[in-house]
């Protein structure tokens, strides 16, 4: 642990949203509902009422308020990372709020969520723990069939459609998409959350869980006619597939080009990608990213993957504020995450096996510091580490701590099968 700084009591027992809010979350959500002329679809849903567990899809802060519309007249009680609500721990607090740190295995929160349930109240889980990249679906934990089965209530889903498109995580907000869908469904009975196996229920939820934003866009005929659609993109494809260059693609306006070999990409107002000139390798955009992990996961299976990059290290051991550590050396490699510093003549060391971490946080141009960075976290500390130079990309960090993760988790499994045998 660093330093002796007060940590966010994560034992505190959260309490149901108070009352006096619940109608200004209303009056916030519904107007932004009706000029997105967002519609929620409902399947399954007749006679279903608190409590339930909600399991929602993550493309942007939108979904928050088109969840709020689709639980109308109830409120709930969200599980959500307690770096959304720097210096608001009150806020967090009041609006029924129950703080994790992202990607950590916490008995408290199942204790949370039981004691919730309890309350009767709704709880809502993003359990993809952090916003899609490129509008597709991300790596979901094989916890969720576990907390289900644990909760033994109604569990229900909501699938948002063509949110990624209106605040993409990687570019300008507010883009001109007028149309958006939304699908809320029962997943499970109370009763089936205990006759069905936790792993039938985690492949279930998986398969609930695909969607893909920008085919949504093309079969939906959406157009986005924004001069800078394709603005921030080389944040995700960070790879050049004519040249095979990383870290050198850069973006601006509708353009998308690799400073390497100059090769040119122009984003349609549909979301699809043309070469200026030859061959277009991805016109659609999720298949450049899948290209991309697919040559992460060569080089892990090489054991070739490493970075070793200096950086500097932000803290937020409670929800008051960021601590600045300073700088430190970030190693990520075939044996995981390994953060070392000193803070005040301190040393400390942080180590993240491949196998703690099934997937990571990251962010980008984030907003304290402007700069790209990746969110590790302990039970006690969640620590902001922003990589210094050009030659290093947070979303090929994320790549590969998945495919680590994912080659761990197989050899782990192959090993067990041995021994039984």
């Amino acid at each position: 642990m660093i330093g002796d700084f007060k940590r966010f009591d994560m034992a505190r027992k959260p309490k149901p949203q108070k009352r006096y809010l619940t109608p200004v979350t209303w009056i916030i959500s519904f107007p932004t509902k009706l000029v997105r002329h967002s519609k929620v679809s409902k399947h399954g849903m007749d006679g279903i009422k608190p409590p339930y567990l909600l399991l929602c899809n993550h493309n942007a802060f939108l979904d928050f308020m088109v969840m709020t519309t689709a639980i109308f007249p109830h409120r709930a009680n969200y599980v959500v990372a307690i770096d959304g609500f720097v210096g608001m721990e009150w806020l967090l607090r009041s609006v029924g709020g129950i703080g994790i740190r992202k990607f950590t295995n916490s008995i408290q929160l199942v204790k949370n969520m039981v004691h919730i349930k309890e309350k009767g109240q709704i709880i809502v889980l993003f359990p993809e723990a952090r916003y899609s990249l490129c509008g597709t679906n991300a790596v979901l934990p094989d916890s969720i069939g576990k907390f289900i089965h644990l909760l033994n209530i109604p569990v229900v889903t909501l699938i948002m459609h063509g949110h990624h498109l209106v605040n993409p995580f990687w570019g300008p907000k507010r883009r001109g998409v007028g149309t958006l869908r939304a699908d809320m469904s029962l997943l499970f009975t109370a009763e089936e959350t205990q006759t069905l196996s936790v792993n039938d229920m985690n492949a279930r939820v998986r398969e609930t869980f695909v969607y893909d934003d920008f085919k949504w866009q093309r079969d939906n005929n959406i157009s986005i006619k924004s001069g800078h659609r394709a603005q921030g993109l080389h944040k995700v494809l960070y790879q050049c597939p004519h040249c095979g260059a990383e870290y050198r693609m850069t973006s601006a306006l509708d353009e998308l080009w690799c400073e390497e070999c100059g090769k040119h990409w122009k984003m349609t107002e549909f979301g699809e990608l043309v070469a200026a000139d030859g061959e277009t390798e991805f016109s659609h955009i999720p298949d450049w990213y899948e290209w991309e992990r697919e040559n992460v996961r060569r080089e892990i299976e090489a054991g070739t993957y490493s970075l070793n990059v200096t950086a500097s290290v932000d803290s937020l051991p409670n929800a008051k504020g960021f601590v600045t550590l300073g700088q430190a050396e970030l190693t990520h490699n075939m044996d995981g995450f390994t953060l070392t510093g000193f803070y005040k003549g301190v040393r400390y060391e942080e180590t993240w096996k491949p196998l703690a971490l099934y997937s990571c946080h990251i962010e980008y141009d984030y907003k304290t510091r402007g700069g790209d960075c990746i969110d590790l976290n302990t039970l006690a500390d969640t620590l902001y580490i922003y990589p210094q130079g050009r030659d290093f990309s947070v979303t090929k960090i994320a790549l590969a701590t998945e495919e680590l993760y994912n080659a761990a988790a197989t050899k782990t499994k192959r090993n067990a099968l041995s021994e039984e045998k």
